[in-house]
């Protein structure tokens, strides 16, 4: 943006309309230095190609960080200062310092997979490819990734930011070599401290400590004759020295020299690993920089998602329509006081209203309009959201100037006034129809009749030259001149005249008044001071400002009538668009169901019909009058074809009808079968009395239902078994799940069926199952992994490590800790033993001499 950079004036703009604390406000929202970095080079530009390419980053970055995807982090160290030092050969990186290298190539890893291949649409190859966010994907096309570097680190380090052992083999030897002398190490000092411990030199719990990284004993100053060492440290009350012993010095000489072998060796792997990054140093810059602007573009996001910030449409012409604007710090103090900001709606537009002529009461929001103006356009032009309505349109300016405050300079000798001529002076010789004024009190600081001759004048060349602005005044005459002036606009703040409070607002078209007698009064001059001032003034002058009041007054009630009949209509709208959407969703839903319910109906048919072409059949195998079976197919002929889309419920009634025949025909053919058996003449063959084992559940004779029993719920396929009933209802078990229904709409099934059912697992099998994986589940939240046993006798120490090992295998636990303390060593001996002849104890080992050594075992399960 340096070339096309903003010609602000003066050189201190951007701290007097706020934006040094807006940018300070930004720098907190990033995540990185670099984010830092970038966010403090910002300045505005007057290149609008440039400022639109910032801002459709931002939009991007808001949809984003709106949405359900989530963006990499971009919390990294900045290592750019480490990737220049090893530019000279036989350099080298850090082990932490490579870790946060690795770390940045791991968020550019995921940030290429996130634009380029997470985010996208269509087919490269049939040429209707597209990026989801196109403007922050195209940032990383062609920037090159470096995976066999990254594959490189990760092999290389830990978690920590280590060096793994296996980083090379000398160095697994000379780490390996190292825990070997630390083992034997802390087991000759635990038999030290054991005998100073049984000699009463050192206290019971007194464990040894590390002084320049060597093993000592703490011990009393009156003992320390009795163990033969070295004093390396003493305690700054000097009752405690630190004694090294003389059989620990050769392996603590041993440990300090394989420790310069390892520092020797880990600076020759980070050498190598230097030598192989040296090439990519450049674009490994050039990444850190990229990821930089991510969390640059991402912090503006950030503020404009708590400020209410958009990225509005930009015109490459100089004009202001602006709807909704608020002051971003006027709305954070608001906010943070609980209070609501009244926003802003301007609009200048070449060439009738190109320069706004603000009027109205002191304190009553000129100034902050005016800040505000000038604060927005220059954040837009910074390409960083900015607080308004999504309507908004903002135009690009080449020249930003301001004229507010007290300019008063003691080494220039300048008064006020003088400093504000100087200002216009510059007005006039640079501004031009790529410019906009922002100026505060126009024509104050001098002789009122004078300042506002002078004021009217500079107005006048300010015109001519196409400037637009925004401009504050008390002046009556410059009010009257752009009245009567094309290019010029008056606007007024508001003022409750009746309550006697400002109003915040901006009203454009008509010149405010300063209600000066009204607020001289509310503040409590008397009332003949106030009386005096009307005749020196005179009525004319008095009315007019009365009369520009009620025009003001006038004019607000019916734009408060105009918006309030807006809104109206805007509910309206929605109102009917719900309407209109909701009866299209019925009318869909109702689609749906019905033809959900002609599926019903047909499959409720498709039963009822095979239901009664077996009975039909077994009518006919027991010889039944043909024309009872030929009226029995007709009815169901009818019943198929009388079936719509409209006529479900008459579709299940009528197939509950022709059930019932066929029941009813059962029922007759049934008792001609018994009165056959009796000796009785029927005219027809004897019938089975069973049921068929395929008729539905109103067919079926079963015992009577009870605790145990198998049921089917009406209208549904799967059993249950009842668990207990009483006189109208039942609690029945389907699988793990239980549920009270109504014995009306149970119905009991075949033994066979009950059989098969019973066959599988039982709801008390699964309810006890679900039951013991809770237990489970609760005993492995509580489990400690660790126990102490140290004061238990040997067989007490022996059982309670055996019930604390079973319970750890049980609920799967890796590793338990047992703390038995050293003493003599036959409780440790004892529990060993009993370890040694576990199953499920893969091996045991004492814990590292930093947190208690050859007293703690450390079991690991297999």
């Amino acid at each position: 943006m340096n070339s096309n950079k903003l010609d602000v004036y003066p050189h201190n703009f951007s701290e007097k309309i706020g934006y040094t604390e807006v940018r300070h406000i930004l720098e907190g929202y990033c995540a990185s230095t670099l984010g830092q970095e970038e966010m403090q080079r910002l300045e505005a530009s007057c290149d609008t190609i440039e400022i639109a390419r910032a801002l459709d980053e931002s939009r991007e970055m808001i949809t984003i960080l709106s949405g359900e995807s989530v963006l990499p982090s971009l919390a990294l160290v900045d290592c750019s200062e480490v990737l220049r030092r090893i530019r000279p050969q036989g350099t080298y990186i850090e082990e932490e310092e490579l870790l946060d290298l690795l770390r940045m190539l791991e968020t550019l890893h995921s940030l290429q997979h996130f634009f380029l291949e997470e985010h996208v649409s269509g087919d490269r190859a049939q040429e209707t490819f597209a990026y989801t966010y196109p403007r922050l994907s195209q940032l990383l096309e062609g920037t090159p990734s470096f995976p066999k570097v990254e594959s490189h680190l990760r092999s290389l380090l830990t978690e920590e930011g280590k060096l793994r052992d296996n980083a090379s083999r000398e160095l697994l030897r000379i780490r390996q070599s190292i825990r070997e002398t630390e083992r034997g190490l802390s087991g000759m000092l635990q038999r030290i401290l054991s005998t100073a411990r049984q000699e009463g030199w050192v206290e019971p719990d007194t464990q040894p400590t590390l002084r320049d990284g060597r093993l000592v004993i703490p011990m009393s100053p009156m003992h320390k004759r009795k163990l033969r060492g070295i004093i390396h440290d003493e305690s700054a009350t000097g009752k405690t020295v630190f004694i090294e012993p003389v059989e620990l010095v050769e392996a603590n000489n041993h440990i300090r020299e394989l420790e310069s072998e390892e520092r020797r060796e880990v600076i020759r792997i980070l050498t190598e690993v230097a030598s192989r990054l040296r090439p990519n140093v450049p674009h490994l810059l050039g990444a850190y920089a990229l990821l930089g602007h991510y969390d640059f573009v991402r912090a503006k996001a950030r503020w404009a998602g708590d400020v209410g910030g958009i990225c509005p449409r930009i015109s490459d012409q100089p004009t202001l329509e602006w709807w909704g604007a608020k002051h971003p710090l006027l709305l954070r103090s608001l906010r943070a006081q609980g209070r609501s900001i009244v926003p802003l709606d301007i609009r200048l537009q070449a060439p009738e209203a190109r320069i706004l002529l603000i009027s109205g009461p002191n304190a009553g929001g000129k100034s902050v309009c005016l800040k505000t103006v000038g604060l927005l356009q220059y954040l837009v032009q910074c390409g960083i959201p900015v607080p308004m309505a999504d309507h908004s349109s903002v135009g690009i300016f080449d020249r930003l100037y301001i004229d507010i405050g007290d300019e008063q300079s003691i080494e220039d000798d300048l008064s006020t006034y003088s400093s504000h001529l100087r200002n216009m002076k510059h007005f006039i010789k640079e501004g031009g129809a790529r410019s906009l004024l922002l100026i505060d009190e126009f024509g104050g600081g001098t002789e009122p009749t004078i300042g506002g001759a002078i004021a009217q004048a500079l107005l006048h060349r300010f015109n001519d030259a196409g400037c637009f602005g925004v401009i504050t005044t008390h002046y009556q005459n410059l009010k009257t001149y752009a009245e009567d002036h094309a290019g010029l606009i008056n606007g007024a703040m508001l003022y409750d005249r009746h309550e006697m409070r400002p109003l915040f607002k901006l009203s454009i078209g008509r010149p405010g008044s300063s209600f000066a007698i009204e607020i001289a009064r509310k503040i409590g001059l008397p009332e003949e001071v106030i009386q005096e001032v009307r005749e020196e003034v005179g009525s004319d002058y008095i009315d007019m400002d009365k009369y520009l009041q009620d025009v003001i007054r006038d004019k607000r009630y019916w734009e408060t009538k105009r918006q309030s009949i807006r809104q109206e209509e805007k509910i309206l709208q929605e109102a009917s668009s719900k309407y209109a959407e909701g009866m299209s969703q019925i009318a869909t839903e109702r689609k749906r169901i019905i033809q959900e319910a002609k599926k019903e109906a047909q499959r409720i048919i498709q039963e009822a019909n095979a239901e009664i072409e077996r009975t039909i059949r077994e009518i006919r195998e027991a010889e039944a009058a043909k024309d009872e079976t030929r009226s029995i197919r007709q009815r169901l002929t009818d019943y198929k074809e009388e079936l719509s889309a409209e006529a479900e419920a008459e579709a299940l009634a009528q197939a509950k009808k022709t059930q019932r025949e066929v029941e009813r025909l059962l029922a007759r053919r049934q008792r001609h079968a018994e009165r056959k058996t009796k000796g009785k003449e029927t005219p027809t063959l004897g019938l089975r009395t069973e049921a068929p084992a395929t008729s539905t559940p109103a067919t079926q004779t079963h015992a009577p239902l009870e605790v145990g029993s198998v049921v089917r719920i009406e209208g549904q396929k799967a059993l249950g078994t009842i668990l207990s009933i009483s006189d109208r209802e039942a609690v029945v078990a389907l699988g793990a799940l239980k549920t009270t229904i109504p014995l009306k709409r149970l119905h009991g099934v075949s033994p066979a069926e009950a059989q098969r059912h019973l066959r599988k697992t039982t709801p008390a099998q699964a309810v006890r199952s679900s039951g013991i994986i809770d237990q489970i589940h609760q005993k492995r939240l509580g489990f400690r992994q660790e126990i102490d046993v140290r004061g238990f006798r040997a067989s007490e120490a022996v059982d309670a490590v055996a019930y604390f090992v079973d319970e750890a295998l049980q609920l799967g636990v890796n590793q338990v800790r047992i703390l038995h303390g050293t003493g003599t060593g036959a409780l440790r001996e004892s529990i060993r033993t009993y370890l040694s002849g576990v199953s499920g104890v893969e091996h045991f080992h004492d814990e590292d001499v930093r947190f208690g050594g050859a007293g703690i075992t450390v079991v690991e399960m297999a």
